[in-house]
């Protein structure tokens, strides 16, 4: 089986994160994108400090109408930050028969170096690499640490743009749909009482409303 995942806060899980799952899914044959909302992220504080049965009920109803999504709860039933070097073990070790494709955005790829133990990450998963507004790829091997930019080459394929680990793992860069849209905007939004319809599913945005998240107090 071919599995997709999308982690973040998803707080919260907005049109942009569906269409990109559905567009990479698409493109790289996946039999289904798991939706990993993270319990303790280690970079950032959760803003608003809305809680992960909040947002995992979020991911959970934007999600329902799509038979190839699914919502995990992984990193809440494990102690500790939610690194996705972790996650991505749990997961091999869960369905070693998988092949899996982590889907990042293009500025997170530019980060790659700060992430923990991310040379690891290319023994665990093939990346998926969605172009976000505003960044710019020329050459994707500029945007990799620099220790690791000997062990990649480039993939001849017409359709798209790859680089292949010497592990075997690749790197596919996807240029999706291009939407602006982003939770922090959207919770401003809700916080100044103005509509965030069209950004959010609507099961998302009636969510928000009856358990009055993001407001002003």
């Amino acid at each position: 089986m071919k599995t997709g995942i999308l982690g973040g806060t998803f707080n919260p899980i907005h049109l942009a994160h569906l269409r990109v799952a559905e567009e990479v899914r698409e493109t790289c044959a996946l039999d289904r994108v798991l939706f990993i909302p993270a319990a303790d992220p280690p970079h950032k504080a959760i803003a608003e400090e809305v809680s992960f049965a909040h947002r995992m009920a979020m991911v959970s109803g934007a999600i329902e109408d799509n038979p190839f999504f699914v919502a995990s709860d992984l990193e809440a039933r494990r102690t500790g930050k939610s690194y996705s070097v972790h996650t991505l073990e749990i997961l091999r070790d869960e369905s070693p028969e998988d092949a899996f494709f982590f889907i990042i955005g293009m500025d997170s790829f530019r980060d790659l170096a700060t992430w923990r133990e991310y040379r690891r990450l290319f023994e665990l998963t093939h990346l998926a690499v969605a172009a976000r507004p505003g960044v710019k790829m020329e050459n994707p091997l500029e945007f990799l640490p620099i220790a690791l930019q000997g062990e990649f080459c480039y993939v001849c394929d017409t359709s798209l743009k790859k680089l292949r680990h010497s592990s075997g793992s690749e790197v596919v860069f996807l240029e999706e749909t291009l939407l602006d849209i982003s939770s922090t905007r959207i919770r401003r939004m809700v916080a100044e009482e103005h509509s965030v319809r069209y950004l959010v599913p609507d099961v998302v945005e009636t969510y928000i409303r009856e358990h009055g998240l993001y407001r002003r107090s």
